[in-house]
Formats: C-alpha cells, sequence, structure tokens
C-alpha cells in the first residue's frame, strides 16, 4: 500500500519533563531526514483529545503508518488501536524518561535515536493481513475418555462444539473406573463417595454432540490446526474424521511393581494399590491367597516414586489414596486395623481434613519408616522390615496383607522413552539405529502425528515423560500446536484436579481453532495475524528452518524443499533467525527492518554504543520495569530493540552491528536448561547455540568474541538487569575498548 506517515510524540507521564522535545525532534529530523511536519506533540497522547488528533489524520490527511512515540508497546494497547494502519511504538516513558537521567543531553540524543528507529520500523513495515485457510473444522478430538477426557468433551460441547472420544478401553472412565469408592469432595471430608465418573459417562454418552469411539487408537492424525485428517483403528475396521483441536487426555498406568521386589511384590498376598481397589469391589478385604478376611493390612507408600532408582518424582495421589483404602479396611471389619508406613504425607488442599480424620480413628496406624525388605512369614502372613521411623530405631510388622501405593506414569512416557532411546541410536549410526529397532519392544503410539519432527509430543529433558506443557507460561500448550494436555499425561494430580485440567485444555482448544478461523496466532502472540512469508525462489533446501522450528510447523516435500502448514506457526520468527539466506520475512518484522534500525543508530566517535537485542516475553518487560519502579537507571550507552524471541536474532545483524562501529552487541532472552520456560520453547536455547558460534564472524571481523554476549532473563531479574549491562559496558569500556570500524 501507499504510505502516509505520521509521528506522534506524547508529553504526558514525565517524557515532556525529562526531554526538550523540540530538540528532539530537530535532531530526529537531521538524522533521518524524515519531513517535520508529520511529527506532532501532545501533552497526553492517550487521552481522548490525544486520540481524536491521530483519528483526524487518518480520517483526513490520509495517514495510515503511525509511529507512537509515548510508553511502552505493552501499556495503552487498547487506546493506540487504529485497525488498518501500520503501527509502531517507541518507548519513550518506560525505557527514557523514567529510567535515564531527566533534561540532560544525553537523554535527548537516546531519545532522538528511539524515534528514529521507530521511523525505520514505521517505513519498512508493511500491514499485515491474515492467513486464512479454507474449509476449516472446529470438532475437537479428545483422546482418553477418562475424567480429563470426559470433562473435556463435555465442557466443548456445553460450548456448542462437536467432539469425537477415542477411548482404546471397551468401556470409558480410565483408571478412575478401577476404584470402589471416591475420595470425600465436600465438608466434613469424611465420608467417601460414589465415583463421580458414573455420572460423567451417563452424559457424554447420552450427548448427541459426543461421538465415542471405544476399543479405538489413533491410527494416524495429518495436517494442522483446523485441517487434521485423523485415521482412528476401530472393531468395525479404520475409520477416518476431521478435527480442528485435540485434547490429549491418555491419562496414566500404575508404576510396573515386578521391579519393586524388595517390597514383596510377587508374593501371594503383596498387592498394588490398583488391585486392592478390586479386591475391595468385590465385598470384603480378602487375602488373595487363602480368601480369609485381612485383619492387619500394611500400606507402603511411595512404591517407587520418590525414588531415584524408580519415579523420582512424587506421584500426588497415593498417600490420599492409601487413606481411602485404610478407610476400606475399618469400614469392612471395625476390628481390622489399617497400618500406613509412609516416607512423608502429603495431602494437598482440603484433603488434609480428610487427613486429620483417619488420624483420629484409632484403627489406623500411621508412623513414619523407610521400608527395608518385605518377606514371607508364617501362615501366608507378610514380614515388613522398616528403618528410620519417627523414634529413629527399626521396626518389624507382621501383617496379614500388604499393600503397595505405586506411583503415577504417564502414557506418554513409554512412546517418549523409545523415541529418546532411537533418537539416540541414530546419533551413533545406521548401524546402532537397526539395532535398536530390532532389539526393542515398539510401544503403542498415542497420537501418531504425520510430522517430520516425530510421531509424538516431545518432552522436555528431565520431564520424566509426561507431556511437555510449557507449563509456567502457558498450562495445557505442548509443542504441537493445536494440541492440548491435560490430566496426568501432564503432571499427576487428582481426578477433581484433572476435571479442572481438562476444562482449561477444552477452553484452548476452543481459543485455537477461533484463532485459525480469523488468521491469528494462537499462542503466545494471540493477537498477531502476520506470518512467515519465504522467498523461495532463493533457498537452497538446507534444512535449518525445517530442524530448529520449535512447533513443527515447517514440513519438506519429496525434493526436501520446506513448505509452512501455517496454522502450526507462532510467529516465534526462529526460522527466520536459521535462514543463512535471510529469506523468511514477517510483514512487520524481518532481517532487513531490525538490521536498517541497528544501523540507524547514532555512532559517538568517543563513546561506547551497545546494541540490546531484548525479547519481548521476559527481557523487554524486565527492562520496563526498571523504568516503571524508579529506583534505578539503565545505561545510556545501550539502545534497546525488542525481538519477538532471541531464536528470531539473524547473525547478518551481528556482522551489521559491529561493521556499523557499535563497540558492544547484549542479548537478552529468557532463560533456558532442564527446567526452562522459554514462551517459544527453545528460542534462547537456540540462540545461544547459533551465538557460540559467533566467534567466526567476529574473526573475519577481526573482532574480540567478547563483544557480543548472551544474558539469561527472567521476567523478575529486573533489580538486577541494570547492574548486569553496567558490568557489560564496563568491560567494554575498561577491558575491551572501542570498536576499531568506529568511523567508518
Amino acid at each position: 500500500m501507499e504510505k502516509k506517515y505520521g509521528v506522534y510524540i506524547c508529553k504526558g507521564c514525565g517524557i515532556g519533563e525529562s526531554l526538550n522535545v523540540d530538540k528532539v525532534i530537530d535532531s530526529v529530523v537531521s538524522n533521518t531526514r524524515f519531513a517535520k511536519d508529520k511529527i506532532k506533540t501532545h501533552d497526553v497522547l492517550c487521552s481522548p483529545e490525544g486520540i481524536a488528533m491521530i483519528r483526524e489524520d487518518i480520517k483526513n490527511e490520509g495517514v495510515n503508518a503511525l509511529n507512537i512515540c509515548a510508553c511502552s508497546q505493552r501499556a495503552k494497547y487498547e487506546e493506540f488501536d487504529f485497525p488498518g494502519c501500520v503501527m509502531v511504538r517507541t518507548n519513550l516513558r518506560e525505557m527514557v524518561a523514567w529510567s535515564l537521567e531527566p533534561g540532560n543531553e544525553q537523554t535527548g540524543a537516546i531519545a532522538a535515536d528511539y524515534v528514529g528507529m521507530g521511523i525505520i520500523r514505521m517505513q519498512k513495515a508493511e500491514l499485515p493481513e491474515p492467513g486464512i485457510l479454507e474449509n476449516l473444522n472446529k470438532t475437537i478430538l479428545v483422546i482418553g475418555g477418562g475424567p480429563a477426557g470426559l470433562t473435556a468433551a463435555l465442557e466443548a460441547s456445553a460450548a456448542g462444539y462437536e467432539v469425537a472420544i477415542v477411548e482404546k478401553e471397551a468401556v470409558l472412565g480410565g483408571m478412575a473406573i478401577k476404584n470402589f469408592k471416591a475420595l470425600p469432595s465436600e465438608y466434613p471430608f469424611k465420608e467417601l463417595q460414589t465415583l463421580p465418573v458414573l455420572e460423567k459417562i451417563r452424559k457424554a454418552e447420552s450427548n448427541p454432540k459426543i461421538k465415542i469411539f471405544k476399543s479405538a487408537t489413533v491410527e494416524k492424525i495429518d495436517g494442522q490446526p483446523g485441517l487434521y485428517d485423523v485415521t482412528l483403528k476401530t472393531p468395525a475396521g479404520e475409520e477416518a474424521l476431521k478435527a480442528g483441536a485435540i485434547v490429549l487426555a491418555a491419562g496414566y498406568k500404575p508404576y510396573d511393581a515386578t521391579k519393586l521386589g524388595k517390597l514383596g511384590y510377587g508374593l501371594p498376598n503383596v498387592v498394588t494399590s490398583t488391585e486392592f481397589e478390586e479386591i475391595a469391589k468385590k465385598g470384603g478385604i480378602k487375602r488373595p491367597l487363602d480368601g480369609k478376611p485381612a485383619k492387619k493390612v500394611a500400606f507402603i507408600q511411595c512404591a517407587g516414586s520418590r525414588d531415584p532408582e524408580h519415579l523420582p518424582y512424587c506421584s500426588h495421589t497415593c498417600c490420599m489414596g492409601s487413606l481411602k483404602q485404610a478407610k476400606y479396611v475399618r469400614e469392612a471389619d471395625p476390628e481390622a486395623m489399617a497400618m500406613i508406613l509412609y516416607k512423608d504425607i502429603r495431602t494437598p488442599g482440603q484433603s488434609e481434613l480428610f487427613y486429620m480424620n483417619m488420624q483420629n480413628d484409632p484403627g489406623v496406624m500411621l508412623t513414619k519408616g523407610e521400608v527395608k525388605q518385605v518377606t514371607q512369614g508364617v501362615g501366608g502372613n507378610l514380614m515388613i522390615e522398616a528403618e528410620n521411623t519417627l523414634f529413629g530405631g527399626s521396626v518389624k510388622i507382621e501383617a496379614d496383607m500388604v499393600v503397595l501405593a505405586t506411583g503415577i506414569v504417564p502414557a506418554t512416557a513409554g512412546p517418549q522413552a523409545y523415541l529418546d532411546g532411537l533418537a539416540k541410536a541414530a546419533g551413533k549410526g545406521d548401524a546402532e539405529k537397526a539395532k535398536f529397532i530390532e532389539e526393542t519392544p515398539k510401544p503403542q503410539f498415542i497420537l501418531n502425528l504425520g510430522y517430520r519432527q516425530g510421531p509424538e509430543i516431545p518432552s522436555m529433558e528431565g520431564a520424566f515423560g509426561f507431556a511437555d506443557s510449557n507449563f509456567l507460561c502457558f498450562q495445557y500448550e505442548t509443542r504441537r500446536t493445536g494440541i492440548y494436555a491435560a490430566g496426568c499425561v501432564r503432571q499427576p494430580m487428582t481426578e477433581a484436579e484433572a476435571e479442572a485440567d481438562a476444562a482449561g485444555a477444552a477452553m484452548k482448544a476452543i481459543q485455537c481453532m477461533e484463532h485459525v478461523a480469523k488468521g491469528i496466532a494462537v499462542h503466545p502472540r494471540a493477537w498477531d495475524v502476520t506470518y512467515p512469508d519465504p522467498l523461495m525462489a532463493r533457498c537452497t533446501s538446507c534444512k535449518r528452518c525445517t530442524e530448529e522450528c520449535p512447533f513443527g510447523a515447517i514440513d519438506e516435500d519429496a525434493k526436501g524443499t520446506p513448505f509452512y502448514k501455517i496454522n502450526r506457526c507462532r510467529r516465534c520468527g526462529t526460522c527466520m533467525g536459521a535462514c543463512p539466506e535471510r529469506i523468511v520475512s514477517f510483514k512487520d518484522f524481518n532481517v532487513d527492518l531490525i538490521g536498517s534500525m541497528i544501523k540507524s543508530v547514532d555512532i559517538p566517535e568517543d563513546g561506547i554504543r551497545v546494541i540490546v537485542l531484548a525479547c519481548e516475553n521476559d527481557a523487554y518487560p524486565a527492562l520496563d520495569t526498571v523504568g516503571i519502579r524508579r529506583q534505578q537507571k539503565l545505561n545510556p550507552a545501550i539502545r534497546v530493540i525488542p525481538v519477538r524471541c532471541l531464536g528470531s536474532t539473524n547473525l547478518v545483524w551481528v556482522a551489521d552491528a559491529f561493521s556499523r562501529g557499535v563497540d558492544g552487541l547484549l542479548l537478552l532472552g529468557c532463560k533456558f536448561g532442564e527446567d526452562y520456560q522459554c514462551h517459544f520453547v527453545k528460542g534462547s536455547e537456540l540462540a545461544n547455540y547459533r551465538f557460540s558460534k559467533v566467534q567466526e564472524t567476529l574473526n573475519r571481523l577481526q573482532l574480540e568474541a567478547e563483544r557480543c554476549q548472551m544474558m539469561e532473563v527472567g521476567i523478575d531479574d529486573y533489580n538486577k538487569l541494570p547492574e548486569r549491562i553496567n558490568q557489560f559496558v564496563k568491560k567494554i569500556e575498561d577491558e575491551i575498548g572501542p570498536n576499531p570500524f568506529k568511523g567508518f
């Protein structure tokens, strides 16, 4: 479109007091040759009068490209919303007026640089248009018919959406249907209740919007959000259906008790907690060996959980489950005794009331102790040896029956372990890969995705097979856009917690389908209508974009040429940063745009200039907070440029910066590691990997590698960030020295 520009500078919120705005405008005009009559000021730009001024220019003057120089882009976004216009926000409030010394000439020069960079961005950006695909489907596929899956289906159907449930068993209910009774859910938390899942099954089976496939599995899923092609394997044969989004609620299975030999599993009267539920369902608590009533039942907690040799995590439900089963024992025979041997008792929330009620039962004995072994005694009885009890000593306890509170293993664990093993073997060569495939039983996959990056949802290292949900920032969301994890595939949780979790996942699935229908990014840039638009004529099929995309949004055709499945894309720009040919662009964010902004910065002959590329998700908000708190100052040597994600940072920007005479380049991105929470999953990690290789680029320029540094920044690191930046600037000033290209 033909652009008509307008630059609007606010004087409110201390900007006018901190800056000589007229001098800033003169400097901008001198540096950028931008027409002075296109720059306007207002005392309070976000006021009704200020907004009216801008709207009048749009209406009467045809202004359609705006640079709003006021507060942070993270503030007043509803006020500064002008549809149909290229919009740029230049942060003069938090980044200048509130975080630099007011009234001095240097602060004015910084403001002029920021306004100038905003003008460059406004000139280079194009008006985004949503990419909307045709024939979209809004059916939600729910994998798993347990409490989580049923809840997701019922909530989605209540919102007016069609749902298909795929359950691998012949009956609905998941692990919950195997229980005898359920924990109390209301005050005073004393009495057990009938299974809530039974009512959910009844409602789902009678709901006309819910189609249920039992004894069925997913054979294959192809496509993208709004356009999933799903093939099911059912007793009647293959069945195809369309889906718009997917809720993965495949649940869990108990930990394999055959690995717990020292706890006696395999002896006739040692059972798991799941097997004990089946015994209770039959009526009375009777020993498997001889059918005699069990008078003394011992429950061993953390059977395989919180153990580095088995499951290193707490399985969350075992303590409450054993307390419930102790009540079975007491209700079946008031003369019977239940003994619970625990490492710790953990009963979150109001479950503590049920725990206290059970403590007051004289027939329930609770003792801390580390069980060393369970052996066969006389007459089918069992001997339990425990040490480190409450009194510090060792004890031997005789019991008629032992129940092992086995932990939760997500349904995703087996497939993930197999895929991890396959990847590791493949890294050692084709022979090792072939050997692994031949010797390792292939598990039943759950999703069977037709993705280049693999058939299942990848897990983070150290996630123990639970579906990677990026839980701190965006619950339910996985690395596969449009697929949302809920219940015990995400983390151990109670039935009630799984139901609440599933409701959230269903809402996210609905949000996904509605955003896709409008051509809007799903998350986290849930307002973004841009999408990557590569110049394929220059593509060399190097595969870097397909390999680095954290979300599997890029596939390859038969010739190895990459192509986007755009509804999978989350607009992070990682592909843009990965591409050595620099052919990937967004309408308002591309390699040339950021490179031009870097080149526009004023470089002092006798001072230090540092360019800071700050991730918009954690680092930039942390910098904003420095200004908001007004307790520290930002170093005047820096110029901050926000980027969507550090994964979008292209190495050419290093050459752009240093060849221009910039003295230092600082990248501020999210923390990463085993428990990292990068908004785009791997962006910071990928940037760190790329910039570890920046030595080669700097060596070609005969510059020190220390001039380019990456810092991990959390959104709550605002109090530490100014000093960390100061240290970097000081190192350049005192140790490295100015860029030798300065002045050329």
